[in-house]
């Protein structure tokens, strides 16, 4: 049979006090005696007692975490964000409590639901899509919300993100300045809001050049396993059609693009240039390091940590919302390098029959 964990009532028994004192002996133990708090602390050592502060949280009210809900726990992006997060909510005595919705808006629900059931002291939420009536419900619980990776100017909370729209930008101008002009996007699910920015940079990139295609290479998952895939489906495709250049909607696609690509017997760069996003400590590590689109992400979770805690500290009602956007960063490797004295098979030295200007297909 199991053993019965002791309780604060068999504490005061064996140190011969009342369980108040035994409390003050935990909270305030100016009040109590040397000799007194000294046999109170031997009980507690003897019997192995240690309090429930779960509980005890609940019965005051309030809770010493933060809630947290990611995307993608395993991607090393949201891992640097929930790093920057933890160390600014540490620094305040408090604990992260972490959720992984894993793309799925059930999961993502329910982990609210949690949150909101232990009363934390708010939430840093990575959203998939559509939460503004769950946030709702967890304002008039008096629980602060901040969005983190994805602007929230449409929700009425604080939100922490970068510039997609820039990033995708910044990508495809890169590519169509070393040659390229018949270019891949691949990413998806096209329900992820940063996905659609970064697409709609790049399609604006491409709009601006002449003689410029965007194939839009669509995928479920953001992991590397449909990198591969999509690799695959690039490499299967006619030479005279097949892109010259991929820009992935993260860094775990374009390390799938890059073994996928590799394994098909394909060149990176030189016969598929590769730009990925995010700049996990992985794209510089890989074999043929990675050109990437730089998020700050550790400053992405510490800023939503500090806009939550301004939140949480505002007793006189006068918090106005704050919507930071950071710029993103362009990082060139040897992935998307254009080889000396060459030019790019689908540039306009080698085009040979007519093209559409500027336009993007699926």
């Amino acid at each position: 049979m199991a053993r019965r964990q002791a309780s604060v009532k068999d504490v005061a028994a064996l140190a011969g006090v009342s369980m108040g004192t035994v409390s003050n002996v935990l909270n305030s133990p100016d009040k109590v005696s040397e000799p007194t708090r000294l046999r109170v602390e031997d009980a507690i050592r003897k019997l192995g007692w240690s309090r429930n502060e779960s509980a005890r949280q609940l019965r005051a009210g309030v809770s010493h975490s933060i809630g947290m809900v990611v995307m993608d726990i395993a991607n090393p992006f949201f891992t640097d964000v929930i790093s920057g997060a933890e160390r600014a909510v540490e620094e305040r005595g408090l604990s992260v409590q972490l959720g992984n919705s894993g793309g799925r808006v059930d999961r993502e629900r329910a982990q609210l639901r949690l949150f909101e059931e232990q009363r934390v002291r708010g939430v840093l939420l990575a959203p998939i899509e559509g939460v503004a009536d769950y946030l709702l419900q967890l304002h008039r619980r008096g629980i602060p919300v901040v969005i983190v990776d994805r602007a929230g100017d449409d929700l009425d909370c604080c939100s922490v993100s970068v510039d997609d729209l820039e990033g995708g930008r910044l990508a495809v101008d890169h590519l169509v300045g070393t040659g390229h002009r018949r270019i891949a996007f691949v990413g998806g699910p096209g329900s992820v809001k940063q996905v659609r920015d970064r697409r709609l940079g790049a399609e604006l990139a491409v709009g601006a050049v002449p003689d410029a295609e965007l194939v839009v290479v669509p995928t479920t998952r953001l992991e590397v396993g449909a990198g591969v895939a999509a690799a695959e489906q690039i490499a299967a495709t006619p030479v005279a059609e097949r892109p010259t250049a991929v820009f992935a909607a993260n860094d775990l696609l374009a390390l799938g693009l890059l073994q996928g690509l590799i394994t098909s017997g394909l060149r990176v760069p030189d016969d598929v240039a590769i730009v990925g996003y995010d700049d996990i400590s992985f794209a510089e590590a890989a074999a043929i390091p990675l050109s990437s689109v730089r998020q700050p992400r550790e400053t992405l979770g510490e800023r939503a940590a500090a806009l939550l805690f301004s939140e949480i500290a505002d007793d006189e009602g006068e918090h106005r919302h704050e919507h930071v956007r950071f710029s993103p960063e362009l990082v060139v490797r040897r992935s998307s390098a254009a080889p000396v004295g060459t030019h790019r098979r689908g540039g306009p030295e080698r085009r040979t029959g007519p093209t559409a200007r500027g336009r993007a297909r699926s």
